[in-house]
């Protein structure tokens, strides 16, 4: 029978890959020594089989990018369903805001630093080029490849490709950069030895739960199994959340297209960021559940689960859909420009972040780090080497954070189609635009790390670490 099977096919060999990533993380000590994610190995086994393999045997591996479009998507909405984690209270560390400072100071100090590179590469660069910096590092691999593919459309030629290519890069800063400020903070005095004691926790290093070990509650049940799986409802208020999400885009899409050309340009760059508006959808529908105090039925831990296998299988993918071909056209620009922007983000983000927090510096550097280089999971992996158990008020401040930096990062987000529409019409005024938005963003969080840090803002600013 005429079956199609290449989802089966794609997401078989992510499974395989996965796989087979968990037992090199638990045998291999290289990998536990610096922390790299198990979905990272993953997409690197993959790479060769996607690009040399599979087209040799006349596959395509097209629809690998479509599955991490969806997944990113998906996971977005997983979280953003969650009740929001509970104020915390009796600290004074600058958390919340300070968290969403730093992340925003990923975003504009990697804008500003790519669109200035791409400028000395022009015009062999598409203007929109260095925007992957913040793009593949800040914000990860699945939204750099939906907006590199909507840049596809606007006449960057392996866009997406490139995008991914970036944030692979950003996990190996992430991933090294991360056990680099660990050994060296603690060489330098800028944390406890017994901060450490968590790097002797097996679980940690290898990945995998001791057999002799209780096993941690990873869900919760929130509906009778005879009924229906717990599982299953949340996957479906997920999965129809989503659906939502696309009614709503095809509507604005429907009436952007009273607006000529411009319009459905327009609707054409909006379902490149639909991260966004299925993040919107979810918070909508989280609101209408807790407004007929329904909202418990939704588990959180359920949902993070969902996440967690939404974004494994993501960045999975996304490594494996880098194409070579691509990537070794732009390859001395990309390893200039990731390799400024790697060492740029391993400077600044512990100096900001010890002159602006008063507790648990290190623990927020560690934090900040992670997110701006990899993702959300990149910087709990690090923090966990510093504080195991989430003790500290560092992880719930990040998600308390999280809504604030989302709202704070729609108008960046919704900018960052400029530069390819100066690519597309040859008006460098739009270039020059997202210039200017990167450079208000930036001037916004220094204003806020001015206010947070106080007398502080410019303690011995020749030393990388401030210890007050």
């Amino acid at each position: 029978m005429d079956f199609s099977w290449k989802i089966v096919i794609d997401a078989g060999a992510i499974s395989l890959a996965l796989l087979l990533a968990t037992l090199v993380r638990a045998k291999i000590r290289f990998f536990q020594k610096y922390l790299i994610p198990n979905a990272l190995t993953a997409g690197f086994l993959l790479l060769p089989v996607y690009n040399y393999l599979l087209p040799a045997w006349g596959y395509a591996a097209h629809r690998l990018g479509e599955l991490v479009y969806h997944l990113l998507n998906i996971s977005f909405i997983a979280m953003t369903l969650r009740s929001s984690p509970p104020k915390v209270k009796g600290h004074k560390g600058g958390g919340v805001l300070g968290m969403s400072t730093g992340i925003l100071l990923g975003y504009a100090s990697q804008a500003l630093l790519g669109l200035g590179l791409t400028l000395l590469f022009l015009p062999r660069l598409f203007p929109a080029f260095g925007l992957f910096l913040p793009l593949g590092f800040a914000l990860g691999p699945g939204q750099a490849f939906a907006i590199g593919k909507g840049w596809e459309e606007m006449g960057f030629e392996g866009a997406s490709s490139v995008g991914l290519a970036f944030a692979a890069i950003g996990y190996l800063w992430a991933c090294f950069g991360g056990v680099f400020l660990i050994n060296h903070g603690l060489k330098k005095g800028w944390l406890k030895g017994e901060g450490l004691a968590a790097l002797k926790d097996k679980s940690i290093l290898t990945g995998i739960t001791p057999l002799d070990r209780e096993k941690p509650v990873g869900a919760r049940l929130s509906t009778d199994s005879e009924a229906v799986d717990s599982f299953s409802f949340h996957a479906a208020a997920v999965v129809f959340t989503y659906l939502l999400a696309f009614l709503l885009l095809k509507g604005l899409t429907f009436l952007l297209g009273f607006a000529g050309n411009a319009g459905r340009e327009l609707a054409v760059n909006l379902w490149g960021i639909n991260f966004i508006f299925s993040s919107i959808v979810a918070i909508i529908v989280r609101k209408i559940l807790d407004r007929i105090n329904i909202g418990g039925i939704l588990d959180d831990a359920t949902l993070s689960r969902i996440s967690g296998f939404s974004v494994d299988y993501m960045v999975a993918g996304s490594l494996a859909a880098i194409s070579l071909v691509f990537v070794g056209k732009f390859w001395f620009e990309i390893l200039i420009m990731s390799t400024i922007c790697g060492l740029l983000t391993l400077a600044i983000v512990p100096w900001f972040c010890s002159r602006m927090f008063r507790d648990y510096e290190f623990e927020r550097m560690l934090m900040i780090y992670g997110v701006s280089t990899g993702t959300l999971s990149t910087g709990l992996a690090l923090l966990r080497v510093m504080d195991p158990e989430f003790k500290t008020s560092v992880a719930s401040d990040y998600m308390l954070s999280a809504g604030l930096t989302f709202v704070l990062a729609i108008p960046f987000i919704l900018s960052i189609n400029l530069p390819a529409k100066a690519g597309a019409t040859g008006n460098m005024a739009y270039f020059w635009a997202m210039m200017g938005v990167s450079a208000a963003y930036f001037a916004y969080v220094l204003i806020s790390y001015g206010l947070l840090a106080g007398r502080k803002r410019f303690a011995k600013p020749g030393r990388l670490w401030f210890r007050g």
